[in-house]
């Protein structure tokens, strides 16, 4: 199982990014968080397998309709990470 940790900047906040990337989460079957950051980006931290990870990362470069997303920043995370995908 691998994890990562994504910073993903423009129009992402108030146009249901957070809950979109649950969406995209649970479809994948990864376990993680998604939740607003103070400096207007969203932070996204994710755990499963490479394919799953990749395949979020894709979506994550579009996002829900209403955002436009600027840019996505990838970590590697080795934090704890809880069963599920919550929204912060």
């Amino acid at each position: 199982m691998s994890a990562a940790r994504f910073l993903v900047s423009g129009k992402v906040q108030g146009v249901f990014f957070r809950a979109s990337t649950r969406e995209q989460a649970l479809r994948l079957d990864l376990d993680g968080h998604a939740r607003n950051l103070h400096d207007g980006r969203v932070e996204v931290v994710v755990a499963g397998t490479d394919a799953a990870i990749a395949g979020l990362a894709e979506w994550l470069r579009t996002g829900p309709s209403q955002a436009r997303v600027e840019r996505v920043e990838r970590e590697s995370f080795t934090g704890e990470i809880d069963g599920g995908f919550r929204v912060l």
